[in-house]
């Protein structure tokens, strides 16, 4: 590696965004804010804040954001790095900065890594102010930050292993939002829109199929509440994962393998302990969001879980929920402190099943293969991600040759 120097040798400018937020709008560029970039380094547009055209000027003023610009977070949640594609349209949130490298200097891709590494948190960490209320780096330090960067051609051969990573789980995660579309759509076409196989020699009455059903959910199981130990900090630090609502956030895919908490196993017994490959579905917070235990566990009481589902399969019930959230959101209570859903009104929530056992085995048979695949693409995705975070230091720091 080269001689140490400063991260200001290296770019073009230093930029952050408004302090401020601007007017609602539901069209327009996007207003990138902290939400937007993931952990990991991602863009996630999933929910995205627009800015008028019309007031788009006033919140580019400092800066526009292009192409191979890196944008980071500064104040309140840190650590938080993305590199801008190229046809992005938007501007700066609150909280937001931007570093412009300068290409004759440094690689943006390698930059980005850099970034993530432990040798730029190690140096933003340092520079930390602790405030009332929230952490902040003072955005006047971070043009100071030391840094040892390699030649530029070894610093894009760099960049280039690394992105075949990410590459391949950005293609893997665009697999599993297609195959669980394709669920979707099945589900919708044999169980909304009723073109289900043979569906032309079957009569509707009352709106449903010939010799269909309409069931509750508690005619086909019992639907129960996780729990959480009291008080939580006595059973905290063990080895039991302990499902908790952001863990399905951080998910890519509807099998949540990994949680941020974990219990001890007095802990567990307080909870529910679930068996991986079990139904659970949010009820407070973001609620009425279907997901499946990827390995086995305790739940947090801001999920519910359904024992002993017999009739249809746990494929046909994560589909149906997928279409009910709307539905679901109706029966929110409005708790002391947050939203909670109830385990009656869930219960209560009516399903369309087919009078044919056959039919409900076809649709399984059709649909298992699908989640089977995405359950293994995701968990591909997580040993490339393991891989790629094992093997980020070890190039930055020149212990692997390139």
């Amino acid at each position: 590696m080269s001689a140490q120097s400063e991260i200001k040798d290296y770019v073009e400018g230093f930029y952050d965004g408004p302090h401020a937020t601007p007017k609602e709008s539901d069209h327009g560029p996007i207003f990138l804010g902290i939400k937007n970039v993931t952990p990991d380094g991602r863009l996630d547009f999933s929910e995205i804040r627009h800015v008028s055209p019309e007031e788009f000027p006033r919140w580019t003023k400092r800066v526009v954001p292009q192409k191979d610009d890196i944008v980071f977070s500064y104040e309140a949640t840190l650590h938080r790095y993305a590199l801008i594609p190229e046809g992005f349209i938007g501007c700066l949130g609150r909280r937001m900065a931007l570093i412009r490298p300068d290409r004759a200097k440094i690689n943006p891709r390698f930059l980005h890594y850099y970034m993530l590494s432990s040798a730029w948190r190690k140096e933003a960490e340092a520079s930390i102010i602790s405030g009332a209320t929230v952490d902040r780096i003072p955005l006047t330090k971070v043009p100071n930050f030391k840094v040892d960067f390699p030649p530029l051609t070894q610093q894009e051969i760099i960049a280039e292993i690394l992105s075949c990573y990410d590459d391949l789980i950005e293609n893997n995660k665009r697999r599993i939002e297609l195959l669980e579309e394709s669920a979707r759509q099945l589900y919708k076409e044999w169980f909304v829109r009723f073109r289900f196989p043979g569906h032309e020699h079957v009569k509707i009455i009352n709106g449903v199929p010939e010799g269909w059903q309409r069931l509750k959910i508690s005619d086909l199981c019992t639907v129960g509440r996780g729990a959480s130990p009291r008080p939580i900090q006595n059973y905290m630090d063990g080895e039991i994962p302990w499902f908790k609502i952001a863990d399905a956030t951080a998910s890519e895919s509807p099998f949540i393998f990994e949680t941020k908490e974990k219990v001890i196993e007095s802990g567990a017994q307080k909870s529910v302990y679930l068996p991986e490959g079990e139904l659970i579905l949010s009820n407070s917070a973001t609620c009425g969001v279907p997901n499946f235990t990827g390995v086995k566990g305790c739940i947090h009481d801001g999920w519910l879980y359904f024992k002993g589902l017999n009739t249809v399969h746990k494929w046909f019930l994560y589909l149906y929920l997928v279409f009910q959230q709307r539905a679901l959101l109706q029966g929110i209570g409005e708790g002391a402190t947050q939203k909670n859903l109830n385990t009656t009104y869930v219960g209560n929530q009516v399903v369309t099943i087919p009078g044919s056992d056959t039919l409900l085995q076809s649709f399984t048979d059709l649909v298992e293969p699908v989640f089977m695949q995405i359950k293994t693409l995701a968990i591909y995705n997580r040993q490339l991600s393991q891989a790629r975070d094992l093997l980020l230091p070890k190039l930055m720091k020149g212990e692997i040759a390139v």
